[in-house]
């Protein structure tokens, strides 16, 4: 932009005049790489004769809008968008009379209009026609009455909330309306006299919810409609082929049902239809999409579609992207699929497919992603014949025979899936490293060799490729060491090497994996000792050494302030750790510590868009293995059995309040339960089995109300075992071994002595207190009776004052046997409340006589 100040104005980049006044009217600075505050004296206020302003997609520093532009009484057009405004719109904005067009969308999170200048905007500005409020912090419901003038209204993301007025979609001359992602607006749509103008309806991520009414269809002018992600039910309406002008219909995330209306063939025009994750559309897919030569996009993804593969996608000779994932389709893939030359998108997994790969698929010339897995399909892959591929994902069927070894010339490949088959053969891992961009590589669960170049034994090779983020070569044929080379700026987030024969040591390079969350080694022939040096990786949140041969301290070396503080599940079973627990690193678990965090939001591990690859792992409780095929970002568990630990179990345990899985079982640990055990009110399974362990069992383990397995046996465990709330659940096998338990579910009984009673509420134990002092004290009056009255008498009231005497207590409780204890308890209770009375009236006598 070039301003020079000795030419006229008017001939200013970005500034319009009036031809006649010369006044300057119209100021466009968009784009224009603006930064800073605008001031409230700035001379931009000073054209009084401003009637259209463009300050959109610039920096201005997250400052707010000046009242001052209050002063452009002639506006019409005001445009702030994308500019980095917050804080309070003023309300001046809301008393333009003349304004036209407002446009304050896409701006910081903190720029917020109230409530009141909302509905003013909306009610009394009798020439506004367009409106985009998109993103600005609302927080509002939508008013009852709307202007007549409006023609589009945008208020994408602003917090909307209550029910919809239906006078929102009768506006004479509304063609845009766009109340998406309000997640708590409400309301079911009107049956009659909607806006017939409307071209554009967006009502995705909201709470609507109802049938569509058939009345949709009269909205004729309709060419962009969304309903994503609402609660829509019901079968789609009939009328909706009525629609024959529109070209994006997004239906999808609802619970529509039924089979697809035969109407749908009627939209020529459509060039995007998303019917996905509604569940329940069901039968057969009609041949609907036969007249649809327009699509480029069909999703139906996620339903109860049923058959073949339908015939009528041949004639779809635009159609880009086809998914069908998730679906009941059966049969062989159909060869039709040859005849889309514009195909660069195909998922079908999660179907029930079968029969051969046909060679000619890896022969499409513009497929990009392929999405097969879970299906039946069967036989060997074939040769590629073109290197477009990026995504292939065959995993989770029946595929034999080697990997082909044209799969390294597909250059542009990031993701490659090909786990849970009856792959065979050796593959040379090294040929990986040429394929610069790949990044998912899973090939667990096979029957493969894994070698190096001119290597004849199936040994593990370097790690070249820094563009990989997850390497899954769990449960193959894998023997010999870690590589020793995992480069610097390497970005792997998921190794899993679970279930090989892999022996040596961990490599101390893996410091360099910085961006490791899932490290799986498990079930393999390490001999190595706790690799202490992960506690630097940041961002590590699984770590499964299980099964191995590793072997010492578990213990911290380092001076990092929070070691392991991510780590959300650590499983070092079956090794042989010795020492005491590592404490050091308990006390540094903090994602297990912190609960709100844990429970916000359910999200899983490693979740991705499409090929939707998640985080896995193998977990252990009641001794039996569960597959994880998603972490959930609040599983936590810590296993530390069947190895050597000897010490007690640390107080600090009690701090990881959203562990859910704790299992120490088979060390030679010692001491007591402790009873802080009892805060970690998120724990399901707790296994202490085959310790050491002695003492009581601490009541407050009944506090745990999610506690559903629970394991104390084998140990030195005594006295009674609670009763009452969680203890009731368990059976006698969490208690087996220890002999000196007592009570149900045991069938040893307690004698009455260690019968447990329980606990008084507070105010009866306050007053059985101070009923136990004063009956102790007439115990010693009643011995002293025989001594005479007035000796027992002044030692009584003695008593009474001071207190009960400890010598006397340890007198009496060491020499008398139980049942003589109980005999004089019982004489004592029955003279405790006739001696008192008889003291208390000696004694008001006597302050009577000194008053």
């Amino acid at each position: 932009m070039s301003w020079n100040m000795s030419t006229d104005c008017c001939t200013w980049d970005g500034v319009t005049c009036d031809r006649s006044t010369g006044y300057a009217t119209g100021l466009d600075l968009s784009c224009s790489q603006l930064q800073g505050i605008i001031h409230p004296n700035s001379t931009v206020f000073q054209i009084s004769h401003l009637q259209r302003l463009n300050l959109a997609h610039n920096d201005f520093s997250l400052s707010g809008v000046p009242r001052q532009i209050g002063r452009f009484a002639g506006l019409t057009h005001l445009n702030l968008s994308c500019s980095k405004f917050s804080g309070l719109i003023p309300p001046e904005i809301s008393r333009l009379p003349n304004l036209v067009s407002l446009d304050l969308s896409n701006n910081d999170q903190g720029f917020k209009l109230e409530p009141n200048n909302f509905k003013a905007l909306l009610q009394n500005l009798t020439r506004l026609r367009e409106v985009s409020l998109s993103f600005v912090n609302i927080n509002s419901v939508l008013p009852m009455s709307l202007s007549s003038s409006l023609s589009s209204l945008s208020l994408q993301n602003t917090g909307l909330h209550g029910i919809l007025p239906d006078k929102a979609f009768q506006l004479p001359n509304l063609h845009t309306l766009d109340l998406s992602i309000n997640k708590d607006l409400t309301g079911i749509l009107p049956k009659t006299n909607m806006s017939s103008p409307l071209r554009w309806l967006d009502l995705s991520t909201t709470s609507l919810l109802g049938e569509l009414p058939d009345y949709i269809g009269h909205l004729k002018s309709l060419n962009h409609l969304q309903l994503t992600a609402c609660n829509f039910s019901g079968s789609i309406p009939y009328s909706m082929g009525n629609l024959t002008l529109i070209t994006f219909l997004d239906l999808s995330e609802n619970s529509f049902s039924g089979n697809l209306p035969s109407s749908l063939s009627n939209l020529k025009q459509l060039t995007q239809l998303d019917l996905s994750f509604n569940h329940n559309l069901e039968g057969q897919i009609p041949d609907v999409f036969a007249n649809l030569t327009q699509l480029t996009s069909l999703s139906l993804k996620g339903n109860n579609f049923i058959g073949p593969f339908p015939s009528s996608v041949a004639n779809l000779k635009q159609l880009e992207v086809l998914d069908m994932s998730s679906n009941s389709l059966s049969g062989p893939l159909p060869s039709n699929i040859l005849q889309l030359p514009n195909l660069h998108t195909l998922y079908l997994s999660n179907n029930s497919l079968n029969g051969t790969i046909p060679s000619w698929l890896f022969s499409l010339p513009s497929l990009v992603q392929l999405g097969l897995s879970s299906n039946q399909l069967t036989g060997p892959m074939h040769e590629f014949q073109y290197k477009s591929l990026e995504l292939i994902d065959l995993s989770k069927n029946e595929l034999t025979g080697p990997i082909p070894l044209s799969i390294v010339e597909l250059e542009n490949l990031t993701s490659l899936y090909l786990s849970g088959n009856n792959l065979t053969g050796i593959v040379e891992l090294d040929m990986f490293s040429n394929l610069k961009n790949l990044q998912y590589l899973e090939l667990s669960n096979n029957n493969i060799s894994v070698i190096t170049t001119n290597k004849s034994n199936a040994k593990m090779p370097s790690l070249t490729c820094i563009q990989l983020t997850i390497l899954n070569l769990r449960n193959n044929g894998l023997v010999g060491a870690i590589p020793t080379a995992f480069a610097k700026g390497n970005r792997l987030r998921n190794l899993n090497l679970r279930g090989n024969r892999l022996e040596g040591t961990v490599p101390r390079s893996m410091v360099n994996c910085r961006n490791l969350e899932v490290l799986d080694i498990g079930e393999n022939h390490i001999n190595d000792t706790f690799p202490h040096w992960l506690e630097t990786l940041p961002e590590l949140q699984v770590l499964v050494l299980r099964s191995n041969r590793f072997r010492g301290s578990v213990s911290s070396t380092s001076k990092i302030k929070f070691p392991f503080s991510k780590l959300r599940i650590i499983d070092l079973a079956d090794n042989e750790f010795s020492g005491n627990l590592p404490t050091t690193y308990i006390s540094n678990f903090k994602a297990m510590m912190n609960v709100e965090e844990a429970g916000t939001t359910l999200k899983y591990m490693g979740e991705v868009n499409y090929h939707e690859y998640y985080d896995y792992t193998t977990v252990v409780t009641k001794g039996l293995k569960h597959e994880l095929p998603r972490i959930l970002t609040i599983f936590t568990t810590i296993d530390l059995s069947n190895n050597k630990f000897k010490g007690g179990i640390p107080d600090i345990i009690g701090s990881l309040r959203s562990l859910k899985v704790l299992n120490l079982s088979h060390n030679s640990l010692v001491g007591h339960i402790p009873p802080l055990l009892g805060k970690l009110l998120a724990l399901e399974s707790l296994d202490l089995s085959s310790n050491q362990l002695g003492g009581e069992i601490p009541a407050q383990l009944g506090d745990l109300t999610f506690l559903s397995a629970l394991n104390l046996s084998q140990n030195h465990l005594v006295g009674h075992i609670p009763r009452g709330k969680q203890f009731n659940t368990f059976e006698a096998d969490a208690y087996g071994g220890n002999s000196e338990l007592c009570g149900p579910p045991l069938s040893r009984n307690c004698e009455d002595s260690e019968t447990p009673k329980p606990p008084p509420p507070p105010e009866v134990q306050k007053i059985n207190d101070l009923d136990f002092a004063s009956g102790f004290t007439w115990k010693v009056v009643l011995l002293g009776y025989g001594c005479g009255t007035v000796l027992g008498l002044a030692v009584g009231s003695v008593m009474f004052f001071i207190g009960k005497p400890k010598w006397f207590i340890g007198i009496v409780e060491r020499e008398r046997p139980k049942k003589v204890r109980r005999l004089i308890t019982g004489v004592f209770e029955r003279e405790r409340q006739r001696k008192l009375l008889r003291v208390e009236r000696s004694w008001k006598k006597k302050l009577e006589i000194f008053s």
